[in-house]
C-alpha cells in the first residue's frame, strides 16, 4: 500500500490542525493505521493508531485527550485531529500501516507516508 500524508503547517500554541493520510492499495480489516512523529536527533515516536475494521483506537499518553485518530473506509483515508497544540508537538508526522496490528513500534510498520511537518509556535 502507498500512503500520502498531508495537512501539516504552522500554528500557534493552543491551535488545531487536521492531518490526512490517503492510502492506495488493499487495506484489510485486521490492519492498523498509525501516526508517528519525529524530531531531528530523536527516534520516531508513536502517536496514535486505529484498527481499520473495528475502529478501535489507542493513543500515546502525551497526546491522549488532545489528538483524535479516525478513518473513513470508503475514502481509504486516516485522519489525525490535533487540538490544544503545544510547542512540544512540533515534529514531522508520518502515517504508517501495520499488517499485524499489535505494535506501537515503528519497526513493525511496513508502509510509510512521506511525512508532513507540524510547527507549533509559542
Amino acid at each position: 500500500v502507498q500512503l500520502q500524508a498531508s495537512g501539516g503547517g504552522t500554528v500557534q500554541a493552543g491551535g488545531s490542525l487536521r492531518l490526512s493520510c490517503a492510502a492506495s492499495g488493499r487495506i484489510f480489516s485486521s490492519h492498523v493505521m498509525g501516526w508517528f512523529r519525529q524530531v531531528p536527533g530523536k527516534e520516531r515516536e508513536f502517536v496514535a493508531k486505529i484498527r481499520w475494521g473495528s475502529g478501535v483506537t489507542y493513543y500515546a499518553d502525551s497526546v491522549k485527550g488532545r489528538f483524535t485518530i479516525s478513518r473513513v473506509s470508503a475514502e481509504k483515508t486516516v485522519y489525525l485531529l490535533l487540538n490544544s497544540l503545544e510547542p512540544e508537538d512540533t515534529a514531522v508526522y508520518y502515517c504508517a500501516r501495520d499488517t499485524n496490528g499489535s505494535s506501537m513500534s515503528a519497526a513493525d510498520y511496513d508502509s510509510w507516508g512521506q511525512g508532513t511537518l507540524v510547527t507549533v509556535s509559542s
